[in-house]
């Protein structure tokens, strides 16, 4: 009897082991979303975005927190936060998803892998399926993500007053780059 209690809990500290190392892991990711307008032009970056990658089967998930994101003008930070995107009662966007036909394969080399990423994006709590391509490259213990979409503003009910309707775009570029480590429990 202590032989079998003693393997079952081999086994399950064994399997946490085997299924982290396939898992990658970013807590500094960068979130850049672009708009422009003949008007104006808004860009606001934020450095911490946290994702992990598994490697076993092309899951990918992805969490950042909209205070986070830094603009140049004070003013507008406080209006995107405040009036846009209202981050107190949405505080985080998310993106659950995989790359699509994966195959491990795309990290045997030192290359840049293009590939085809679908899943759940969501924005001020709504949830869309999106699709975009990006690139992943491994070096040496890391990977490397890098991918551009377009959000339209609409389709996340992200309401934009008349007075500034012509200074916000009414699609928003967004860039994203990872540098993901190894997952350690």
């Amino acid at each position: 009897m202590k032989k079998l209690i003693l393997t079952t809990i081999l086994l399950i500290i064994f399997s946490g082991i085997v299924s982290a190392q396939g898992k990658f892991f970013t807590r500094t990711g960068s979130i850049r979303f672009y708009s422009e307008t003949p008007v104006e032009n808004i860009e606001a970056v934020n450095t911490q975005a946290s994702s992990i990658f598994d490697t076993d089967n092309g899951d990918i998930v992805l969490s950042v927190q909209m205070i986070g994101f830094e603009f140049e003008k004070a003013l507008m930070q406080e209006h995107f936060n405040e009036n846009y995107v209202e981050s107190e009662k949405f505080p985080k966007s998310t993106f659950k998803g995989r790359i699509v036909d994966y195959d491990q394969s795309i990290f045997s080399g030192a290359s840049k892998a293009e590939v085809t990423v679908e899943g759940e994006l969501t924005i001020h709590g709504v949830t869309k399926n999106i699709q975009t391509v990006a690139t992943v490259q491994k070096t040496d213990d890391k990977i490397q993500a890098h991918a551009e979409f377009e959000v339209k503003v609409a389709d996340y009910n992200i309401k934009i007053p008349n007075a500034v309707i012509n200074n916000i775009a009414e699609s928003i570029l967004v860039t994203v780059d990872l540098n993901m480590e190894p997952y350690n429990k």
